[in-house]
């Protein structure tokens, strides 16, 4: 049940190791709304491009294996399941055919269908069209999911919410509680993986009693599960308000300014030359998309 430690999933690990972390986070999200924007209305080929460029960062050394390779593997296999999954959905819609002549009464005729078969098992037809369906959805879940699952996991809630604000500067000055948007957001990021951690805390207390629902009957095991999900409830909100206090306590009971959050060594020497590559990499991704993104 160490589900926290194995399976690091949205949740920020510590660490210096890894060149994604010397990435400045203005620039990683921006990577990611790239990830996330580009496959709209984009080509099979470009999809399948985006998925390859993730799968090259994560190999060269963005984050060290034992710590990405096990939700990796989980979120390469969900994603073949689902391109599967979908690639046995029908993809044509059943529409009556008038014959007004005999295809055999026109010399010449050369018969053309809409589509081809590529593999036919019993009633199950798969053609070109839900061929690219099922290389859609398994390249889409797996660029949505793995982009922002490496910026969550090389980037802090506090740089994360620096970055958020950084891009929402503008709509201060129209008067938006940009401040307190970041405050909240801060403890957001903050109280998920809070949540995580409460709940495989109940489960591994039920294991660990073998409770035997069988013996206890309907009406007991709904008593207990709800008693389970209250003790939850009571034990996030108050971790959560612990949270919240902390936070007001770094800054004199005040709403945690967000500049006093800005993240160090930005300016470094260092990371310059892997900053000035990703903006190059990025520029030339965009011209590549709005060039090549049908295909």
């Amino acid at each position: 049940m160490e589900l926290l430690r194995n399976v690091p999933i949205g949740q920020y690990v510590a660490g210096k190791s890894g060149w994604l972390r010397s990435l400045d986070p203005r620039l990683k999200f921006a990577w990611v709304l790239m990830f996330l924007v580009s496959p709209v209305l984009a080509g099979p080929l470009w999809r399948v491009a985006l998925a390859l460029a993730l799968l090259l960062i994560t190999v060269f050394r963005s984050l060290p294996l034992r710590i990405i390779w096990r939700p990796f593997s989980l979120l390469i296999i969900f994603s073949i399941l689902c391109g599967l999954l979908a690639t046995f959905l029908p993809t044509n819609e059943t529409t009556s055919v008038i014959t007004v002549r005999s295809p055999q009464e026109l010399p010449n005729l050369l018969l053309s269908g809409s589509h081809w078969e590529i593999i036919k098992i019993g009633t199950f037809v798969i053609d070109r069209r839900s061929a690219e369906l099922g290389l859609k959805t398994s390249t889409l879940i797996f660029t949505v999911v793995h982009s922002v699952n490496l910026m969550l996991c090389t980037t802090s809630p506090e740089d994360l919410m620096w970055t958020l604000r950084w891009y929402l500067k503008p709509i201060a000055l129209l008067g938006f509680p940009l401040d307190r948007m970041s405050f909240q957001l801060l403890l957001a990021l903050r109280f998920i993986p809070l949540v995580q951690e409460e709940f495989q805390n109940l489960i591994r207390s039920i294991i660990n009693r073998a409770i035997n629902f069988k013996e206890l009957g309907l009406k007991k095991s709904v008593g207990l599960i709800l008693s389970v999900g209250e003790r939850l409830l009571s034990n996030i909100l108050l971790r959560a308000e612990q949270g919240a206090e902390s936070l007001l306590i770094r800054n004199h009971g005040m709403i945690l300014h967000p500049s006093s959050l800005k993240p160090k060594g930005l300016m470094k020497r260092s990371s310059a030359w892997l900053n000035s590559i990703a903006i190059a990499v990025l520029f030339i991704t965009i011209i590549l998309r709005k060039e090549y993104g049908a295909f």
